[in-house]
């Protein structure tokens, strides 16, 4: 039953992140754990999320009925994979719940799909849910709008070795920061990775660098690399609880908002 609080459902509960989430949102005493998700066929489904993570029971079981969850639900935070967010979305747009967006990866036919649900829902969307990276991201704009394209720009980002995708979500926001500041396209300057006989690096590009491995978090670099000097921008992630806090601050922040596409700059007031 409802106590007053909203009711959140976290998607993809057994993951990195869902499992994040539901060990901090009780501790916020301001949103209430609703329903958690999984895909069909996983091994939790039928089980008490907390005795599932190795814990008490909480009194939620997962579910892989999205529909039967988002039901009097008020938000959703997933962070899942690109196809499983664009249906998330739809369903939140239906049942007028805030959509909170951590999945990375998402290609054109999945941002349509989100662009058509938010003039139903308050969706907040960000590659990176952190207070000092989305600092980091209104930095690397003012920096690049300082100095002009002779002033190389390359981006380094590292992660553990289960990531499936790259660049991040992080790497290719911070790209369009300071696409942004110089006034470019940032899919017309992006250059992924180099190898072999590449030539010399064109003017006015932006390079983004991979780094998988281990048990890294998060670790972003954005170099501005001139003539006889460097001017380099970093954010480094111990714990992943700051992306979780951060989702659990914009499924607040959501609530009673206008329906649209809001960014994590829009909940942080930057």
């Amino acid at each position: 039953m409802s106590d007053g609080r909203p009711g959140i459902v976290i998607a993809g509960a057994s993951g990195r992140m869902g499992r994040t989430l539901a060990a901090l949102m009780p501790a916020t005493g301001r949103l209430r754990l609703h329903a958690a998700v999984e895909r069909p066929g996983h091994d939790w489904i039928g089980s008490d999320l907390g005795v599932a993570m190795g814990g008490p029971p909480i009194g939620v079981i997962v579910t892989d009925d999205p529909v039967e969850a988002m039901a009097r639900a008020q938000g959703i935070i997933d962070f899942t994979a690109p196809d499983a967010t664009a249906d998330f979305a739809a369903l939140a747009a239906q049942a007028r719940a805030v959509h909170v967006i951590g999945t990375t990866g998402l290609e054109a036919r999945h941002l349509e799909r989100i662009r058509a649900a938010a003039r139903h829902a308050v969706i907040v969307r960000a590659g990176n849910m952190s207070l000092g990276v989305n600092l980091l991201v209104g930095l690397t704009r003012k920096v690049a709008e300082a100095l002009d394209a002779d002033w190389d720009i390359e981006i380094v980002e590292a992660h553990h070795r289960m990531k499936v995708d790259a660049p991040s979500g992080t790497a290719l926001m911070l790209g369009a920061a300071a696409a942004a500041g110089r006034g470019v396209d940032p899919a017309a300057e992006r250059v992924s990775g180099r190898d072999g006989m590449t030539g010399a690096r064109r003017r006015g590009s932006i390079g983004y660098s991979a780094i998988r491995g281990g048990d890294i978090v998060g670790e972003h670099d954005v170099i501005f690399a001139g003539d006889g000097e460097r001017v380099i921008l970093r954010h480094v992630a111990t714990d992943r609880a700051i992306f979780a806090r951060g989702a659990i601050r914009a499924a607040l922040w959501g609530q009673d908002r206008k329906p649209g596409e809001y960014t994590m700059a829009d909940v942080l007031g930057l």
